[in-house]
């Protein structure tokens, strides 16, 4: 106990480690090293013993990886890990979409949560994660900066345990809330893994109360989410309408769009505001991009056209094409375009389209076209946008 007498901190005593010698595998060395004394976290422990460092875990048989940041694309992986390792039940796939959509938030730089963890050898996701949700408290003895922290997931994968990637990632969240400036720490766990969380200076506090109120659930409302909540793990799309017209003859007319090189030739219409209804999109935008104004109520639905999401646009796209009728020449002659949109209108025969336009813009132009001569509506659900 040598220095305890004179009022000095002890001195850790020496352990054993054991690394792999050169052309030997895994067998082990000993080897007496001194544990190094991690410069967080520190507790404020209530039976007076003020703050106290704690030892960092020694490097056990294999060499521990650095352990890194978490980025929002970091959130799947530690939703999964999370749902197998700490929840009492696994996530069902609603939950762990929210978790993960979630989380991806709060990953952000500017966001509430931060995390650290270990990649696998080899690639194949993560090995070990340690994750903290920070929360503003009222400045306090405890917490002079007003924030405290919340250790909401520390897991392993079974095959990576035992090499210290938990105690690597949790050492550095923890140095890594200290200079945010958090001193006080919480985290739940059961009895059996208390003694991995007391090395780094947590302690049990008998005066802590908990309750789980049941939230009040709307219709519509994923199981233990806000409407705003599961708003943010349901696809999202945008929304589209024009008219399809024709000459007297039949043709298709097409707009040229001058800001669109990938889809040169258009029916009039255009994307939905917020609070239109489609109807109301394809009035609008025929009227802005050709001056013709269509009057009373909606006129036939050709087809229901849907895309998936590209390179090109992040989101779903679904639109409705109407029937807009058959022009007569002088109508034709009479459109009036807007510069900023298209700088064309022509109308050619059905099959003279094919050389003009992409070949998904063609057939879905032969479903509209055919859906205005058999008279049923049209489902087309392969207008995707392109990958790079």
């Amino acid at each position: 106990m040598r220095g305890e007498a004179a009022g000095e901190q002890p001195t850790a005593p020496p352990v054993r480690t054991r690394r792999a010698l050169p052309g030997h595998g895994e067998r082990a060395l000993p080897e007496a090293v001194n544990r190094e004394r991690s410069p967080v976290p520190r507790s404020r422990r209530p039976d007076g013993a003020g703050d106290r460092c704690v030892p960092a875990v020694a490097a056990r048989y294999f060499a521990v990886p650095e352990p890194r940041p978490a980025v929002p694309a970091d959130a799947a992986e530690i939703a999964r890990l999370k749902s197998a390792h700490t929840c009492s039940e696994p996530l069902s796939p609603e939950r762990f979409a929210a978790t993960r959509t979630l989380l991806a938030a709060r990953l952000a730089a500017a966001g509430s949560a931060v995390a650290y963890v270990v990649d696998a050898p080899g690639g194949g996701g993560l090995a070990s994660c340690a994750l903290a949700l920070v929360h503003p408290v009222f400045p306090s003895r405890d917490s002079p900066e007003g924030l405290a922290a919340h250790v909401d997931a520390v897991a392993t994968e079974p095959a990576h345990r035992g090499r210290g990637y938990a105690s690597t990632a949790l050492g550095a969240l923890l140095r890594h809330l200290e200079e945010l400036g958090v001193t006080e720490y919480a985290l739940h766990t059961g009895g059996e893994p208390a003694p991995f969380y007391e090395r780094f200076g947590f302690f049990r506090d008998s005066a802590l109360l908990r309750m789980t109120r049941t939230p009040v659930r709307e219709s519509g409302e994923a199981a233990g989410l806000s409407t705003a909540q599961f708003a943010e793990t349901v696809m999202r799309a945008t929304g589209f309408a024009g008219l399809y017209f024709t000459d007297e003859d039949g043709h298709p007319l097409q707009l040229h769009a001058v800001y669109s090189s990938s889809h040169p030739w258009q029916v009039p219409g255009g994307t939905m505001d917020p609070g239109e209804r489609p109807w109301g999109t394809a009035v609008r935008e025929c009227r802005e991009e050709t001056g013709i104004v269509v009057a009373g109520p909606p006129r036939r639905l050709l087809a229901a056209v849907y895309g998936l999401p590209g390179a090109q646009w992040p989101y779903s796209t679904f639109g409705c094409v109407f029937d807009g009728g058959r022009l007569t020449r002088r109508q034709i002659e009479a459109i009036v375009l807007d510069p900023a949109e298209h700088d064309e209108v022509r109308v050619r025969p059905l099959e003279e389209w094919r050389d003009h336009m992409p070949d998904g813009d063609y057939r879905r132009l032969l479903a509209i076209d055919g859906a205005r001569r058999s008279g049923e509506t049209a489902y087309f659900d392969t207008w995707d946008w392109e990958a790079e």
